[in-house]
């Protein structure tokens, strides 16, 4: 009896004598299916491939694409949250989770970081050397879909975003061939990557500029919902002022949980140099009512960790980007109060999280960029200081997460076209954030479209990652 046509994939990944390939029902598959941060991304391929350098992910693609007719996806962290972005169903799951080393070489102070690794990994492998590295600010978010998004960090203000400050890549093309990018080397691919995702090939290494680092000051502060006002202003008055303190990092979320059911502000301030309240700090400090402080000195990971997301949950997310103005910055927070109010009223067992989100994304950033080499993301089109607003929905179920999506896809337009109207629009959509509702690569300017194209043209001109690996954002889906 021949076994069934879909699995004829995975026997021929056994066939060329690689390891490591687990079927469902393996404990191995179970626990790494249910390792996905959001439960909308634990899917069931037909198997899970687990390589453990980057000549085994090349001899992984060249018998996926030349040799079988199944469909793959490529897992880094696993923390994108929405079905299929890092998973596949009746296909084959190539898990990077094994390739999570870090390597620090003193002599360029480069960090040359596994793929499959999560930021707590690489943080905790960087601090006996006194450096870190511009990465995630949850420590479970994965290092490969972070940095090829883009890649938001608390040293934003001082040196761009996290792919600004990769110097290498290591990827597997879709022939098998495993080139660097970089500089010199397939510059244009080095470039593309910058924010271009997963178009391209697989990246298996990603080789970071580390610096000296001190500990930081940071910490959350909580308040009741009833100093929004106060919040908002000074959220707006920190953008604007970025360019003149640029080592200071400041998320503040309004979120609603089952446990207190009702929104709470949770305000995430951070230090890179470790000064303690450091002046441009003064307007949130001043906030009264807080009713908690884990303000301190602490290490990069410590921090990260700190402020990780709570897991178990489908998820449905969304990022938009407006002007940084004090009036539509204020319309989003309170239309995410409704929201809440609105999702309440209809929960079947009031077991859900409601994430309201600001991110400061002041023109500085992107100058940073600019100074480095530039990316692929065009937010140095932009002349003025913007803030990014997501939105995290968390739900249990899947017609409560069909529900949600429906929810807050007429969330997203609604804000989105007030900005418009007051003037405020920004195009930008931060990748890492977006739905699969969203396109976030049809918005980084003709320019950047054009480039990630032809770049993807040239290093796989059959178009494997574009038909055969369908998860994540596609150039050849933009119109």
């Amino acid at each position: 009896m021949t076994a069934p046509a879909p699995n004829s994939s995975c026997t021929a990944l056994q066939a060329a004598g690689l390891k490591n390939v687990y079927l469902p029902g393996n404990d191995i598959y179970e626990n790494r299916t249910h390792s996905y941060f959001s439960v909308s991304a634990q899917l069931e391929p037909c198997c899970i491939i687990q390589p453990t350098s980057a000549e085994e992910v090349a001899q992984i693609v060249t018998v996926l694409s030349q040799d079988t007719t199944l469909n793959f996806a490529i897992r880094g962290g696993g923390h994108a949250v929405w079905p299929g972005a890092a998973n596949i169903e009746n296909g084959v799951t190539i898990d990077l989770g094994l390739m999570n080393k870090t390597k620090f070489v003193p002599e360029t102070k480069v960090a040359q970081i596994g793929a499959g690794s999560r930021w707590r990994e690489v943080y905790g492998a960087l601090e006996p050397y006194g450096v870190t590295v511009p990465g995630g600010r949850t420590s479970t978010v994965g290092v490969a879909g972070f940095l090829l998004g883009g890649g938001n960090t608390f040293y934003a203000g001082r040196r761009g975003f996290g792919c600004d400050n990769v110097v290498n890549y290591q990827v597997v093309l879709a022939n098998g061939q495993i080139v660097n990018a970089n500089d010199t080397e397939n510059p244009d691919l080095f470039r593309a990557l910058k924010g271009g995702s997963a178009n391209f090939g697989i990246v298996t290494r990603f080789d970071m500029q580390a610096f000296d680092a001190p500990k930081l000051w940071g910490g959350l502060v909580t308040y009741p919902k009833s100093v929004t006002a106060q919040h908002v202003a000074a959220y707006v008055n920190w953008t604007n002022n970025i360019v003149n303190y640029q080592d200071g990092s400041a998320i503040t979320f309004w979120s609603y949980d089952p446990t207190n059911k009702d929104i709470i502000i949770t305000a995430a301030y951070e230090d890179t140099t470790g000064a303690v309240a450091a002046p441009a700090f003064d307007e949130f400090l001043a906030i009264p009512d807080q009713t908690s402080n884990t303000m301190r000195i602490d290490t990069h990971r410590n921090l990260t960790v700190e402020l990780e997301l709570t897991s178990g949950y489908r998820n449905v997310w969304y990022a938009i980007t407006v002007k940084n103005d004090l009036q539509i910055v204020a319309k989003a927070i309170d239309m995410h109060r409704q929201f809440v109010e609105d999702w309440k009223a209809q929960s079947p067992d009031g077991d859900f999280i409601c994430h309201g989100i600001l991110q400061a994304i002041p023109t500085i950033f992107s100058q940073h960029s600019v100074e480095k080499g530039g990316n692929v993301l065009g937010l140095d089109r932009e002349t003025d200081n913007a803030v990014m607003f997501q939105v995290q929905l968390m739900v249990n179920g899947e017609e409560q997460e069909k529900l949600g999506r429906e929810r807050m896809v007429a969330f997203r337009e609604a804000i989105k076209q007030y900005s418009i109207d007051m003037n405020g629009g920004v195009e930008w959509q931060f990748l890492n954030y977006a739905d699969f509702t969203q396109d976030p690569l049809s918005t980084y300017g003709q320019k950047n479209i054009d480039h990630i194209r032809e770049v993807a043209t040239k290093f796989d001109p059959t178009g494997v990652f574009q038909t055969r690996m369908p998860g994540g954002f596609k150039i050849s889906r933009v119109v």
